[in-house]
Protein backbone atom coordinates (compact mmCIF):
# COMPACT_ATOMS: atom_id res chain seq x y z
CA UNK A 1 0.00 0.00 0.00
CA UNK A 2 1.41 3.43 -0.93
CA UNK A 3 1.98 6.22 1.53
CA UNK A 4 -0.79 8.20 -0.08
CA UNK A 5 -3.38 5.48 0.49
CA UNK A 6 -2.17 5.10 4.10
CA UNK A 7 -2.67 8.84 4.56
CA UNK A 8 -6.14 8.64 3.06
CA UNK A 9 -7.03 5.76 5.34
CA UNK A 10 -6.35 7.95 8.35
CA UNK A 11 -8.97 10.46 7.25
CA UNK A 12 -12.54 9.95 8.26
CA UNK A 13 -14.74 11.71 5.75
CA UNK A 14 -13.82 14.81 3.74
CA UNK A 15 -11.25 17.31 4.98
CA UNK A 16 -12.78 20.41 6.53
CA UNK A 17 -11.86 23.79 7.91
CA UNK A 18 -13.85 26.39 9.81
CA UNK A 19 -14.10 30.06 8.82
CA UNK A 20 -16.56 32.73 9.95
CA UNK A 21 -18.05 30.14 12.29
CA UNK A 22 -18.99 27.84 9.41
CA UNK A 23 -17.48 24.48 8.50
CA UNK A 24 -16.39 24.09 4.89
CA UNK A 25 -15.33 20.99 3.00
CA UNK A 26 -11.95 21.06 1.29
CA UNK A 27 -11.69 19.32 -2.06
CA UNK A 28 -8.57 17.21 -2.29
CA UNK A 29 -6.01 18.90 -4.56
CA UNK A 30 -3.98 17.04 -7.15
CA UNK A 31 -0.84 15.33 -5.84
CA UNK A 32 2.26 17.49 -5.63
CA UNK A 33 4.01 20.14 -3.58
CA UNK A 34 2.00 23.24 -2.70
CA UNK A 35 3.83 26.40 -1.59
CA UNK A 36 1.27 28.08 0.65
CA UNK A 37 1.42 31.69 1.87
CA UNK A 38 0.21 32.19 5.44
CA UNK A 39 -0.52 35.37 7.46
CA UNK A 40 2.38 37.58 8.55
CA UNK A 41 0.52 38.51 11.72
CA UNK A 42 -3.23 38.87 11.39
CA UNK A 43 -4.74 35.38 11.11
CA UNK A 44 -7.65 36.75 9.06
CA UNK A 45 -5.33 37.50 6.14
CA UNK A 46 -5.21 33.86 5.00
CA UNK A 47 -7.05 32.96 1.79
CA UNK A 48 -9.80 30.35 1.45
CA UNK A 49 -7.67 28.53 -1.12
CA UNK A 50 -4.80 28.36 1.36
CA UNK A 51 -7.10 27.00 4.08
CA UNK A 52 -8.56 24.39 1.73
CA UNK A 53 -5.08 23.28 0.66
CA UNK A 54 -3.81 23.03 4.23
CA UNK A 55 -6.91 21.10 5.27
CA UNK A 56 -6.82 18.58 2.41
CA UNK A 57 -3.06 17.98 2.23
CA UNK A 58 -1.56 14.75 3.56
CA UNK A 59 0.88 16.79 5.65
CA UNK A 60 1.97 20.37 6.23
CA UNK A 61 5.72 21.02 6.19
CA UNK A 62 6.33 23.82 8.68
CA UNK A 63 9.38 25.88 9.61
CA UNK A 64 8.23 25.87 13.24
CA UNK A 65 5.40 23.46 13.93
CA UNK A 66 4.37 25.39 17.07
CA UNK A 67 3.73 28.55 15.04
CA UNK A 68 1.86 26.76 12.26
CA UNK A 69 -0.18 24.74 14.75
CA UNK A 70 -1.67 27.97 16.06
CA UNK A 71 -2.93 28.84 12.57
CA UNK A 72 -4.31 25.35 11.91
CA UNK A 73 -6.09 25.17 15.28
CA UNK A 74 -7.65 28.59 14.70
CA UNK A 75 -9.31 27.27 11.54
CA UNK A 76 -10.10 23.77 12.81
CA UNK A 77 -7.56 22.03 10.58
CA UNK A 78 -6.18 18.69 11.77
CA UNK A 79 -3.65 17.92 9.03
CA UNK A 80 -0.46 16.34 10.43
CA UNK A 81 2.50 18.70 10.81
CA UNK A 82 6.07 17.85 9.84
CA UNK A 83 9.14 19.94 10.61
CA UNK A 84 11.04 21.39 7.64
CA UNK A 85 13.50 24.23 8.29
CA UNK A 86 16.92 25.63 7.34
CA UNK A 87 18.73 22.79 9.13
CA UNK A 88 16.80 20.02 7.35
CA UNK A 89 19.32 17.97 5.41
CA UNK A 90 19.30 16.15 2.11
CA UNK A 91 17.94 12.97 3.72
CA UNK A 92 14.86 14.86 4.91
CA UNK A 93 14.27 16.26 1.43
CA UNK A 94 14.66 12.81 -0.09
CA UNK A 95 11.98 11.45 2.23
CA UNK A 96 9.64 14.27 1.24
CA UNK A 97 10.30 13.64 -2.45
CA UNK A 98 9.58 9.93 -1.98
CA UNK A 99 6.24 10.80 -0.41
CA UNK A 100 5.46 13.13 -3.29
CA UNK A 101 6.42 10.45 -5.82
CA UNK A 102 4.05 8.09 -4.03
CA UNK A 103 1.20 10.46 -4.89
CA UNK A 104 0.89 12.49 -1.73
CA UNK A 105 -0.06 16.14 -1.46
CA UNK A 106 2.31 18.14 0.75
CA UNK A 107 1.85 21.79 1.72
CA UNK A 108 4.98 23.84 2.45
CA UNK A 109 4.60 26.88 4.71
CA UNK A 110 6.92 29.26 6.55
CA UNK A 111 6.35 30.79 9.97
CA UNK A 112 4.77 33.82 8.32
CA UNK A 113 4.17 35.10 4.81
CA UNK A 114 5.20 33.56 1.51
CA UNK A 115 7.60 30.59 1.68
CA UNK A 116 11.00 30.84 -0.05
CA UNK A 117 11.22 34.62 0.52
CA UNK A 118 14.24 34.81 2.85
CA UNK A 119 13.26 31.26 3.79
CA UNK A 120 14.87 27.79 3.39
CA UNK A 121 12.15 26.13 1.31
CA UNK A 122 13.76 26.65 -2.09
CA UNK A 123 15.92 23.50 -1.79
CA UNK A 124 12.82 21.35 -1.42
CA UNK A 125 11.17 23.10 -4.36
CA UNK A 126 14.30 22.48 -6.43
CA UNK A 127 14.30 18.81 -5.45
CA UNK A 128 10.63 18.44 -6.36
CA UNK A 129 11.14 20.10 -9.74
CA UNK A 130 14.17 17.89 -10.44
CA UNK A 131 12.01 14.85 -9.68
CA UNK A 132 9.30 15.99 -12.08
CA UNK A 133 6.80 16.70 -9.32
CA UNK A 134 4.27 19.55 -9.83
CA UNK A 135 4.93 22.61 -7.67
CA UNK A 136 1.90 24.85 -7.19
CA UNK A 137 2.03 28.31 -5.55
CA UNK A 138 -0.86 29.39 -3.34
CA UNK A 139 -0.29 33.16 -3.18
CA UNK A 140 -1.06 35.39 -0.26
CA UNK A 141 0.55 37.61 2.39
CA UNK A 142 4.13 38.85 2.03
CA UNK A 143 5.99 41.14 4.42
CA UNK A 144 7.98 42.52 1.48
CA UNK A 145 4.95 43.60 -0.52
CA UNK A 146 3.02 44.76 2.54
CA UNK A 147 5.87 47.03 3.62
CA UNK A 148 6.62 48.49 0.20
CA UNK A 149 3.03 49.45 -0.60
CA UNK A 150 2.69 51.25 2.74
CA UNK A 151 6.08 52.98 2.74
CA UNK A 152 5.07 55.76 0.37
CA UNK A 153 8.13 55.16 -1.82
CA UNK A 154 8.32 54.30 -5.54
CA UNK A 155 7.24 50.74 -6.30
CA UNK A 156 7.95 50.56 -10.03
CA UNK A 157 11.40 49.07 -9.35
CA UNK A 158 12.58 47.53 -6.11
CA UNK A 159 15.25 45.14 -4.87
CA UNK A 160 14.71 42.74 -1.97
CA UNK A 161 17.91 42.12 -0.03
CA UNK A 162 16.67 40.00 2.87
CA UNK A 163 18.80 40.33 6.00
CA UNK A 164 21.97 42.40 5.88
CA UNK A 165 25.16 41.04 7.53
CA UNK A 166 25.15 41.27 11.31
CA UNK A 167 28.58 42.89 11.75
CA UNK A 168 28.99 46.55 10.86
CA UNK A 169 31.98 46.14 8.54
CA UNK A 170 30.35 43.49 6.39
CA UNK A 171 27.04 45.35 6.52
CA UNK A 172 28.61 48.56 5.27
CA UNK A 173 30.35 46.69 2.45
CA UNK A 174 27.05 45.21 1.38
CA UNK A 175 25.32 48.59 1.56
CA UNK A 176 28.02 50.04 -0.70
CA UNK A 177 27.28 47.29 -3.21
CA UNK A 178 23.56 48.11 -3.02
CA UNK A 179 24.03 51.88 -3.31
CA UNK A 180 24.00 52.08 -7.16
CA UNK A 181 20.76 50.10 -7.55
CA UNK A 182 18.28 52.45 -9.29
CA UNK A 183 15.25 51.51 -7.26
CA UNK A 184 13.75 51.06 -3.82
CA UNK A 185 15.54 48.70 -1.42
CA UNK A 186 13.68 46.38 0.96
CA UNK A 187 15.54 44.70 3.83
CA UNK A 188 14.60 42.65 6.87
CA UNK A 189 16.28 43.51 10.16
CA UNK A 190 16.27 42.20 13.70
CA UNK A 191 14.86 44.87 16.03
CA UNK A 192 17.91 44.88 18.33
CA UNK A 193 20.20 45.67 15.37
CA UNK A 194 17.93 48.32 13.81
CA UNK A 195 19.61 51.45 15.31
CA UNK A 196 23.09 50.35 14.17
CA UNK A 197 21.83 49.28 10.76
CA UNK A 198 20.10 52.63 10.16
CA UNK A 199 23.25 54.50 11.22
CA UNK A 200 25.35 52.51 8.76
CA UNK A 201 22.76 52.94 6.00
CA UNK A 202 22.61 56.71 6.52
CA UNK A 203 26.39 56.94 6.45
CA UNK A 204 26.89 54.73 3.38
CA UNK A 205 23.80 55.51 1.29
CA UNK A 206 23.42 59.12 2.39
CA UNK A 207 21.29 60.65 5.15
CA UNK A 208 18.98 62.35 2.66
CA UNK A 209 17.56 59.12 1.22
CA UNK A 210 13.85 58.70 1.99
CA UNK A 211 13.05 55.61 4.04
CA UNK A 212 10.44 53.89 6.16
CA UNK A 213 10.59 51.49 9.08
CA UNK A 214 7.57 49.16 9.16
CA UNK A 215 7.08 47.31 12.45
CA UNK A 216 4.59 44.59 13.40
CA UNK A 217 2.80 44.73 10.05
CA UNK A 218 -0.87 43.63 10.15
CA UNK A 219 -0.68 43.20 13.94
CA UNK A 220 -2.30 45.21 16.70
CA UNK A 221 0.64 47.57 17.18
CA UNK A 222 1.49 48.07 13.50
CA UNK A 223 3.68 51.15 13.13
CA UNK A 224 5.15 52.72 9.99
CA UNK A 225 7.60 55.59 10.43
CA UNK A 226 8.60 57.57 7.35
CA UNK A 227 11.53 60.00 7.23
CA UNK A 228 14.98 60.37 5.73
CA UNK A 229 17.56 57.72 6.61
CA UNK A 230 19.34 60.30 8.74
CA UNK A 231 16.14 61.20 10.56
CA UNK A 232 15.24 57.58 11.26
CA UNK A 233 18.80 56.83 12.40
CA UNK A 234 18.62 59.69 14.90
CA UNK A 235 15.16 58.63 16.07
CA UNK A 236 16.11 55.03 16.84
CA UNK A 237 19.47 56.08 18.30
CA UNK A 238 17.48 58.06 20.87
CA UNK A 239 14.65 55.58 21.42
CA UNK A 240 16.67 52.39 21.19
CA UNK A 241 15.63 49.12 19.54
CA UNK A 242 11.90 48.61 18.94
CA UNK A 243 9.94 45.43 19.61
CA UNK A 244 8.54 43.07 17.01
CA UNK A 245 9.24 42.20 13.38
CA UNK A 246 10.84 44.95 11.27
CA UNK A 247 11.02 45.69 7.54
CA UNK A 248 13.07 48.66 6.31
CA UNK A 249 12.27 50.28 2.96
CA UNK A 250 14.84 52.69 1.48
CA UNK A 251 14.15 54.90 -1.51
CA UNK A 252 16.58 55.39 -4.38
CA UNK A 253 19.03 58.27 -4.25
CA UNK A 254 17.19 61.53 -5.08
CA UNK A 255 17.74 62.68 -8.65
CA UNK A 256 19.16 66.05 -7.59
CA UNK A 257 21.75 64.29 -5.44
CA UNK A 258 22.67 62.04 -8.35
CA UNK A 259 23.02 65.06 -10.60
CA UNK A 260 25.30 66.81 -8.09
CA UNK A 261 27.43 63.70 -7.78
CA UNK A 262 27.61 63.29 -11.55
CA UNK A 263 28.52 66.93 -12.09
CA UNK A 264 31.19 66.82 -9.39
CA UNK A 265 32.70 63.66 -10.86
CA UNK A 266 32.71 65.12 -14.36
CA UNK A 267 34.34 68.34 -13.16
CA UNK A 268 37.05 66.34 -11.40
CA UNK A 269 37.80 64.41 -14.60
CA UNK A 270 37.94 67.59 -16.67
CA UNK A 271 40.20 69.39 -14.20
CA UNK A 272 42.58 66.42 -14.16
CA UNK A 273 42.67 66.40 -17.96
CA UNK A 274 43.20 70.18 -18.13
CA UNK A 275 46.32 69.80 -16.02
CA UNK A 276 47.90 67.81 -18.88
CA UNK A 277 46.14 68.90 -22.06
CA UNK A 278 44.66 71.86 -23.88
CA UNK A 279 40.97 72.67 -23.41
CA UNK A 280 40.07 71.05 -26.71
CA UNK A 281 42.09 67.88 -26.12
CA UNK A 282 40.95 67.60 -22.49
CA UNK A 283 37.30 67.90 -23.51
CA UNK A 284 37.71 65.27 -26.25
CA UNK A 285 39.46 62.89 -23.86
CA UNK A 286 36.83 63.19 -21.10
CA UNK A 287 33.97 62.92 -23.58
CA UNK A 288 35.43 59.66 -24.91
CA UNK A 289 35.92 58.30 -21.37
CA UNK A 290 32.47 59.18 -20.06
CA UNK A 291 30.28 59.02 -23.15
CA UNK A 292 29.06 62.58 -22.46
CA UNK A 293 28.32 64.86 -25.45
CA UNK A 294 31.55 66.47 -26.64
CA UNK A 295 29.98 69.91 -27.02
CA UNK A 296 28.70 69.86 -23.42
CA UNK A 297 32.03 68.64 -22.05
CA UNK A 298 33.92 71.29 -24.03
CA UNK A 299 31.64 74.03 -22.67
CA UNK A 300 32.23 72.83 -19.13
CA UNK A 301 35.99 72.56 -19.69
CA UNK A 302 36.03 76.12 -21.02
CA UNK A 303 34.12 77.37 -17.96
CA UNK A 304 36.46 75.55 -15.57
CA UNK A 305 39.53 76.89 -17.38
CA UNK A 306 38.22 80.47 -17.18
CA UNK A 307 37.40 80.02 -13.50
CA UNK A 308 40.92 78.80 -12.87
CA UNK A 309 42.38 81.80 -14.74
CA UNK A 310 40.24 84.22 -12.73
CA UNK A 311 41.31 82.83 -9.38
CA UNK A 312 44.08 84.79 -7.65
CA UNK A 313 47.48 83.17 -7.67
Amino acid sequence: MTQRSDSNARREGPATFTAFGLAAEAERPSPGLYVVATPIGNLRDVSFRALATLAAADAVLAEDTRVTRTLLMHYGITTPLLSYHEHSNEAVRERMVLRLKAGETLALVSDAGTPLVSDPGFKLVQAAIAAGIPVTPIPGPSAVMTAIVAAGLPTDRFFFEGFLPQKSGARRNRLEALAPIPGTLVVFESPHRLPEMLADAADVLGPERPAAVARELTKLYETIRRDSLGGLARLYAEEGPPKGEVVVVIGAEPEDAKARETDAGLDARIEAALARHSIKDAAALVADETGQPKRAVYARALALARKSDDEPA
